[in-house]
């Protein structure tokens, strides 16, 4: 139920003055791309990367958020949306603070990554599509998860009984499957600084 008794408190210290303050710019870099296909090393390398550059980033995790933000939700496609909209409140606030996010989370669904998006200033959802095949995804299985899947375990799972829509215009399409890692972080890294995130 929507509350009608809340007004917008205006800050007195502006996202624009933390930015100078920090000396870059904030915005949420969000990586979509089946389990598997690299999301969560991408992030913390990442986020490392920029913490050596002296900027200030986090990672928002897929399996962390569940830990407490989404503790009470499942994975049925509503679950999964108010998943992605609670990050996505999540992320703007800390876009607010000054903060780059680093989002990982598979997001299956274009509609509730295009609802994030939407939430933010234009330019500021820096969508990177983490491109793995299902059958790479498989073969590594970090979590043991896509074998429960196919056991019938593990109930809509993404790749296997629920599907993926894969990004049609994402700003960053990185080959999580052929790229190393120290690549794929310089993309990353490049990309923001083309972009004068930072510098």
């Amino acid at each position: 139920m929507k509350s009608t008794n809340v007004i917008y408190h205006q800050p007195t210290v502006s996202r624009e003055k933390r930015n100078q303050l920090n000396g870059h710019k904030s915005a949420v870099i969000w990586l979509t791309g089946l389990s598997g296909s690299g999301k969560s090393t991408l992030a913390h390398a990442v986020e490392e990367k920029l913490f050596n550059k002296d900027c200030r980033a986090f990672v928002l995790d897929g399996d962390n958020v569940r830990y407490g933000l989404s503790l009470n939700l499942g994975f049925s496609d509503n679950d999964r949306k108010e998943n992605i909209r609670r990050i996505g409140e999540v992320a703007k606030l800390m876009t607010e603070a000054g903060v780059i996010i680093i989002a990982a989370f598979i997001s299956p669904f274009k509609k509730d990554r295009n609802m994030v998006r939407n939430l933010m200033p234009h330019g500021d959802f820096i969508e990177i599509y983490c491109n793995a095949s299902l059958e790479i995804c498989e073969k590594r299985d970090v979590k043991g998860l896509y074998k429960r899947a196919r056991a019938g375990e593990i109930k809509h799972y993404t790749g296997i009984d629920s599907p993926y829509e894969a990004p049609e215009n994402p700003e960053l399409i990185i080959d999580t499957e052929q790229e190393t890692l120290n690549r794929s972080v310089s993309e990353v890294i490049n990309f923001l600084q083309t972009r004068k995130i930072i510098n």
